[in-house]
């Protein structure tokens, strides 16, 4: 498999009216092989293939796991335009134009809405994956980003490397077993509980639960899983 290479992108803000950084429009739709807009969320995503999820395709053979029945594996996620849409933006993901193109998109997209989340479906890649993505942040200072992931070992080796993430993106660790934490080491995790007495647990160890279910399933005025300062987010098994 490639290996990713580090996108040569400017190290100062962009702006989308710039003429030294700036695209057009569609060029950099074309380049990031566009967005998603999960009806859930209040703005924009992105998204690639679960299947092409490393931890989680390990976790999806495995019974209890929060990955055993993932629901990026199924439904609309199959259908032929959605599939082909997320190959579309895993390949992008190897240009290296990418990081700018990215960087122009989200902050042309999130002018209403300024916040963005990374992978409705699928998981960091690589180490430059992740090096990336904060540097589409830097670029990108007025959106907040959030980015689950269970890629613990990428996210150790980023902090081991460069310390601490901007200011504007969350990295949630995300709890690989259902009604269970996420390692110690990380700060700001997810879980997945599947009953009340789980959401019970999660809430005396300090977990937010997601009021989703509670509004149509929708996140509507909650942003807890884009703030740093709420330490678990508690997910209903869906």
């Amino acid at each position: 498999m490639s290996t990713f290479s580090l996108a040569q992108a400017p190290t100062r803000t962009i702006s989308i009216h710039d003429p030294e950084t700036s695209f057009i429009h569609s060029e950099a739709e074309d380049i990031v092989g566009g967005l998603s807009k999960p009806s859930k969320l209040p703005g924009w995503s992105t998204s690639i293939s679960a299947k092409r999820c490393h931890v989680g395709s390990a976790l999806r053979k495995v019974k209890g796991s929060t990955c055993e029945k993932c629901y990026a594996c199924k439904g609309m996620y199959n259908f032929p335009n959605v599939v082909e849409a997320m190959e579309r933006r895993y390949n992008a993901l190897f240009d290296p134009r990418w990081v700018a193109a990215m960087a122009f998109v989200i902050a042309k997209k999130c002018k209403k809405v300024s916040y963005f989340r990374w992978h409705d479906s699928g998981d960091l890649q690589s180490l430059s994956h992740l090096i990336n993505i904060a540097e589409v942040a830097r670029l990108t200072p007025s959106v907040s980003h959030w980015l689950p992931t269970r890629e613990y070992a990428i996210v150790r080796k980023y902090r081991e490397m460069f310390g601490e993430f901007p200011a504007n993106l969350t990295v949630r660790i995300s709890s690989a077993m259902l009604d269970s934490s996420a390692p110690s080491d990380f700060a700001i995790t997810s879980e997945v509980a599947t009953d009340s007495a789980a959401m019970d647990r999660s809430r005396a160890r300090g977990g937010l639960a997601c009021v989703a279910p509670t509004q149509d399933n929708e996140c509507r005025n909650c942003r807890a899983c884009w703030d740093r300062n709420v330490a678990t987010v508690t997910y209903h098994k869906h």
